[in-house]
């Protein structure tokens, strides 16, 4: 059982580093324009609150994670020229290791489009009532 628990924290290590080496891809200037597009949405959706099937639904809700963010990183990799993500690679394994990568202005916009969101929301439900 360890050795199970072990190896799936192996597992999810990998994917959080290749789904922060994705994030250098996407800023990289030598990834082409598919790579990048690609790159750019597999990170938004392994990082975004929302998940096409939510986490709720027994079963489905945690297999569109393990089976969409996986098949989303393979695919995208294989776009991306073996110079250009071994530099992320490397890049990503090294910030990574000085500890947790953090973006005030990705945290940023993340709360502003949600404030967004629930402004809107409230306005239908506002309008809605009267």
């Amino acid at each position: 059982m360890r050795g199970l628990l072990s190896s799936l924290r192996g597992k999810a290590r990998g994917l959080k580093r290749e789904t922060f080496t994705l994030y250098l891809v996407v800023r990289h200037p030598h990834t082409p324009w598919p790579a990048k597009a690609l790159a750019a949405l597999v990170v938004a959706y392994a990082f975004s609150p929302i998940d096409l099937i939510p986490d709720f639904v027994p079963v489905l809700g945690l297999l569109d994670d393990l089976v969409l963010v996986p098949a989303g990183i393979a695919l995208t990799l294989r776009l991306v020229p073996s110079s250009v993500l071994l530099e992320c690679r490397t890049q990503a394994s090294n910030l990574i290791a000085q500890g947790k990568p953090v973006s005030p202005a990705g945290a940023a916009i993340v709360i502003g489009l949600w404030g967004l969101v629930l402004l809107w929301l409230g306005s239908l439900v506002w309008s809605r009532l009267r």
